[in-house]
């Protein structure tokens, strides 16, 4: 019985960094604000930085259309809102391309809104989270950090 309980307290430890990895691969931003009275903002912010919206795909109403099929597995979060931008700076795609053009599986970016009791929260998977030791790496976390601003000063405007 001590050898099991030892295996079982060593997974469990062991599986810790996997976590926090996984805590850290994700930026996570929330206002106190509802998803429609950011949206805009965080649009047109993201647009004057360079990071060209493509597609702005609704996926809380995507889903809307599969809850009398989903029945009680539909929307268990209580998510108000779920919505994505999906977006693009042609630089960094250019300089990405010139280091390490495998690292393109990252173009384009995109962000996830979700809105819950009146907070939106932005969801952005951190470049660098699966870079590795990337020659394109540093680009990454270039790009990484000038998102990551755009979408605080975008929330917050």
């Amino acid at each position: 019985m001590k050898t099991l309980k030892f295996y079982l307290a060593l997974v469990l430890l062991l599986m810790l960094p996997l976590k926090l990895l996984a805590a850290d691969a994700v930026f996570k931003f929330t206002v106190d604000r509802p998803l429609t009275q950011i949206y805009d903002s965080l649009y047109s912010t993201m647009e004057d930085a360079h990071f060209y919206i493509v597609f702005e795909p609704d996926i809380g109403k995507n889903l809307a259309g599969s809850a009398d099929s989903w029945g009680d597995e539909y929307n268990r979060s209580g998510l108000a809102e779920i919505r994505s931008m999906v977006f693009c700076n042609g630089w960094y795609a250019n300089q990405i391309s010139n280091k390490d053009p495998d690292m393109l599986a990252l173009c384009p970016q995109h962000l996830t809104l979700i809105e819950l009791h009146g907070k939106t929260t932005a969801l952005y998977v951190r470049p660098t989270a699966v870079a590795g030791d990337s020659p394109a790496r540093k680009v990454l976390a270039d790009l990484e950090n000038e998102v990551i601003a755009t979408i605080i000063k975008g929330m917050q405007e």
